[in-house]
């Protein structure tokens, strides 16, 4: 297994902040080099629009945006036509859940999913509950947030339409069995609508191979800028959908009776003008990534995650949360202090975790509180840093925490 830590000279965060140890990989992920000269070079040297113009650096544009397609596609295993760029994974979901929702859904319709989910991935599916009639059912799990496979088996029945589940949860790191809840769903005629935000950026994650219908992530979590998302689905699927958005670039004719005719997907779901410069970022990310390799990165991230949890598990003042699971956050808090004020106190010691609920706001169903504090951890994190995280966690106590603020 490699040392990925050794390629931290590739984040200028890191070399300008050389205190900081960041655990809040979870919620955004630092930058390299080569991305933020992708972006820059684009503001700098070849300004212009997409798929528009009849002029030199245009065309440099039309070609790197859709190359950057490509590269998406190379790394989900699918084809680039089934790569559409959004603004966000939420942006992504909610693409999907309204075009399932004109044509495919009607009432009485079943949504399986879980309470582990992440907002984006429940409140769009909510909103169906009251327009249209569907009803949404939870997917049996344990303590940890992970699905009892046998248990769920008899929740599909022919009224389930969709499967919509995270593929790693964003809170206790569980890894859903994505490939047989597909198969399952398959068989009753159901589709499924993944949320891949925590699992694209730190594992190989294969549409085709799992049997995936849709798939949504964000650039901002592996390596590239914000305000980019990444949407798979399979052509067919996308063919058949409405678009969210409707406006310059995505329709191929309209005329003054109201008639209009769409171009095919993706360009039929990118509406208006994108973000060019976010998506060439995005492409310079995802190939860094691929020379990377995912496999490396998933193996060296599961060791410093283990390596992290077994020390932390020998802290008297420190409940943790997924013990068990192999992959994913640390979720942890500290005995008689409040997340955000234990969260403020490691801040003191440079140390950036998050707090709260983490957008799983059902989750305390679960796990039985409904804050607490996450240390999510990618490849350019080393021992070093998980050590002095540690030695942190040990002396957190209510005085301590408090005394910050005095």
């Amino acid at each position: 297994m490699k040392d990925l830590s050794t390629l931290r000279s590739d984040f200028p965060m890191l070399k300008n902040n050389p205190e900081l140890i960041y655990f809040d990989n979870g919620a955004t992920t630092l930058k390299p080099q080569v991305v933020i000269d992708a972006v820059t070079d684009f503001y700098t040297t070849h300004t212009s629009n997409v798929h528009r113009g009849d002029y030199a650096i245009a065309a440099l544009n039309d070609r790197l945006y859709d190359e950057a397609r490509s590269s998406f596609a190379k790394l989900l295993n699918c084809e680039a036509r089934e790569v559409v760029f959004t603004h966000n994974a939420s942006a992504s979901l909610n693409q999907v859940i309204y075009g399932l929702s004109h044509g495919f859904l009607h009432e009485g319709d079943i949504i399986l999913t879980t309470e582990a989910e992440h907002a984006s991935n429940l409140l769009p599916w909510f909103r169906l509950v009251k327009e249209a009639g569907v009803e949404v059912k939870y997917l049996p799990m344990n303590a940890q947030a992970n699905v009892d496979l046998e248990a769920a088996k008899e929740l599909f029945t022919p009224r389930v339409k969709v499967v919509a589940v995270a593929m790693v949860t964003n809170v206790l790191g569980s890894i859903l069995p994505i490939k047989e809840l597909s198969a399952l769903a398959h068989e009753v005629g159901a589709l499924t609508v993944i949320d891949g935000s925590q699992a694209v950026p730190h594992m190989k994650v294969d549409v085709k191979e799992l049997g995936i219908d849709f798939l949504a992530c964000s650039a901002h979590k592996m390596c590239g800028p914000g305000g980019v998302g990444i949407l798979y689905g399979r052509y067919d699927l996308l063919e058949a959908m409405e678009p969210v958005f409707m406006g310059g670039d995505m329709n191929a004719r309209f005329d003054a009776g109201c008639g209009y005719e769409l171009k095919h997907a993706p360009t039929r779901f990118e509406a208006g003008t994108p973000n060019i410069e976010g998506v060439i970022g995005a492409g310079a990310a995802c190939e860094y990534l691929l020379q990377i390799g995912l496999d490396e990165i998933h193996a060296y991230e599961k060791e410093l995650r283990s390596y992290f949890m077994e020390q932390m598990k020998q802290l008297s003042n420190i409940q943790v949360y997924n013990p068990d699971n192999e992959y994913g956050p640390i979720t942890f808090n500290a005995e008689g202090v409040f997340s955000q004020d234990a969260a403020g106190y490691l801040s003191a010691r440079n140390i950036a975790v998050r707090s709260g609920n983490h957008c799983a706001k059902i989750l305390h169903e679960i796990i039985g509180t409904d804050s607490t504090i996450r240390a999510s951890l990618y490849f350019y994190n080393t021992k070093e840093e998980v050590d002095a995280c540690v030695a942190a966690c040990a002396d957190i106590t209510l005085e301590n925490a408090i005394g910050i603020f005095f």
